[in-house]
């Protein structure tokens, strides 16, 4: 390994990257920015969406689309004493398919659903190994192995589809180090993951760290995560560096607000505030969090109003499991629950665990296999399609991904008018677009995004796009289903305070599904745990945290990220 006697793998010195935006027009991305990754060492690179760090990645990885975009002149990137920059293309792909390597966050967009998991793997080390069909299967079975992959022999034939999540991304790993490379960049694995599974990960990355001795570049915008695992930290924001040094110094000196506005404006485990901190206001104040005006009592009460009560819920699913077999899959087994009038129930549990199943079949978007759900006196599974329709528009749902849940065809302001054209909400068209605009003002959106297409906008201002469609229908009750886990800090931290803000001003009742426990606590008056299926645990959100009586709800807390350097 060439890395000189400064011990220092991978140098990027003044990387500038610019995206075309017209003929002759370029946006700059990456505006000229610089870091070290010493060997077997762990650098984070942090940020929002939009902050450079994946292209960042990219270019080091020589995967960015050269049609429309470019490396501005006086922009080095050296690996192990070479120039990636001044390298032809061959050359660098193979170097970059045996020394450096990239995981990326999602796997099923990145494994071929037509392959089997062994024979993509495979394929890197026939390419770049030269080994045989028979060597490159032998070895597969080992890095499924390594990887934690149960039943390796007979996984190497699966496909895609028949993993799970936590599953998938183990292949992409094990595809990434096939050529033991001395540098792995990792892109935001874990932000799809439940906390145990994501806690697999992070320990699986580590311990293959240490056995190859390799460099990581781990790219996220999770800092609680960071300080859990990295030794160093690069903090961006708009193409810039804000902030570079030791995971301690960045953690316990923060010397950006910005840094400091991005460690608080989560959702912290010991408090609740009445509202979170968001990135701008912290900023404003010189990195110091606004002061918050009371706390947020949370909790059942005996005389809570129960406006939705779910009985005994069952949900099968019939799977093939041969040409001419069949078996039945128990989702969801026997499930019971109570909400109240302007309270939230936190759903949490791994995936597969039945929590989004059973928010679908409450709402009648699965047919229940058995059970009841009384609404306003009536059980509403029991009616027809007919008689469900005025139900329909109290019991709405928000999406966990605004990119697929809005039609990119229609216009906002279509978007927000078909539902109440369609339940005969407003007295005409101009009271529809009325009431239009007035949703559209209360979740921070200007009145011009009325006449823009959804892909004009960012993930968070998509969210609350969704949120103010599902409340053109005055809803009693909403189905949170993930709707905040795939967004930055920052923007979650707003669309949770948005929430907050709806139930207070309309009395909403929550259905909170998520796999982020911190989220939760925050947001929940009752937290049921669930897990196969059944109900393993509930009870008030403090007391569940506090003192959880499952193994299964203490090893999803104690999955959840800890901060070495304990800022707050």
């Amino acid at each position: 390994m060439n890395t000189g006697e400064d011990g220092i793998l991978l140098k990027v010195r003044n990387l500038r990257v610019s995206f075309r935006t017209g003929k002759t027009t370029f946006a700059e991305a990456v505006k000229g920015i610089s870091f070290d990754v010493p060997v077997s060492r762990t650098v984070a690179l942090v940020g929002e969406s939009g902050s450079g760090k994946s292209v960042s990645a990219l270019a080091v990885m020589g995967l960015l689309p050269m049609d429309v975009a470019r490396i501005d002149e006086g922009s080095s990137i050296v690996f192990n004493g070479q120039e990636l920059l001044a390298m032809d293309m061959a050359d660098r792909r193979r170097l970059c398919g045996t020394a450096v390597s990239m995981v990326f966050q999602d796997p099923m967009t990145s494994l071929n659903p037509v392959f089997t998991v062994g024979y993509q793997i495979g394929e890197v080390l026939r390419l770049h190994k030269g080994m045989t069909q028979a060597q490159a299967r032998e070895r597969t079975v080992e890095l499924l192995a390594e990887v934690g992959i149960p039943e390796p022999e007979r996984r190497v034939d699966a496909y895609p589809h028949q993993l799970s999540g936590g599953q998938q991304q183990r292949v992409m790993i094990a595809m990434a180090i096939a050529c033991e490379p001395e540098l792995l960049i990792a892109d935001e694995p874990t932000t799809a993951l439940d906390v145990t599974v994501q806690r697999q990960i992070i320990h699986l990355i580590q311990d293959l760290q240490k056995h190859h001795q390799m460099s990581v570049l781990f790219i996220t915008h999770d800092l609680q995560l960071v300080s859990e695992m990295a030794d160093d930290v690069i903090v961006m924001r708009y193409g810039d560096v804000k902030e570079q040094a030791a995971a301690e110094q960045v953690f316990t000196h923060p010397s950006d607000p910005y840094t400091r506005a991005l460690m608080l404006c989560r959702p912290p485990m010991n408090r609740r505030p009445f509202h979170l901190p968001v990135i701008d206001d912290i900023i404003a104040a010189g990195g110091k969090a606004p002061v918050s005006v009371g706390e947020r009592q949370r909790g059942y009460q005996p005389d809570d109003e129960i406006i939705l009560e779910a009985r005994h819920i069952c949900k099968d699913f019939t799977v093939k499991t041969g040409l001419f077999q069949k078996k039945i899959f128990h989702a969801v087994k026997d499930v019971s629950f109570a909400l109240p009038r302007r309270k939230t129930l936190g759903i949490v549990g791994e995936s597969g665990s039945g929590k989004t199943t059973l928010g679908l079949t409450v709402m009648r978007l699965h047919q229940a296999t058995s059970g009841e759900v009384i609404f306003d006196g009536k059980d509403i599974l029991s009616l027809s399609e007919q008689a469900f329709l005025p139900y329909k528009r109290r019991i709405q749902v928000i999406f966990q991904n605004p990119y697929a849940s809005l039609n990119p065809r229609f216009t906002v302001g279509q978007i927000l008018m078909e539902p109440m054209d369609l339940h005969g909400i407003g007295e005409s068209a101009a009271d529809r677009r009325d009431l239009a605009h007035d949703w559209l003002k209360r979740v921070g959106l200007p009145a011009e995004a009325y006449q823009r297409y959804p892909h004009e906008f960012s993930g968070g201002q998509r969210q609350r796009i969704a949120i103010a469609r599902c409340l053109t229908m005055q809803p009693d009750v909403v189905l949170c289903d993930e709707s905040v886990s795939a967004l930055d800090v920052s923007v979650q931290a707003q669309v949770l305070n948005l929430l907050q803000d709806l139930q207070d001003e309309f009395g909403l009742s929550y259905l909170f599904i998520s796999h982020d426990l911190s989220v939760v606590r925050y947001m929940a008056d009752q937290v049921m745990v669930m897990k196969n299926g059944e109900m393993v645990e509930t009870a008030d959100a403090d007391e569940i945290y506090r003192n959880p009586q499952h193994p299964y709800t203490r090893e999803l807390l104690a999955a959840i990220p800890q901060d070495r350097y304990a800022m707050r």
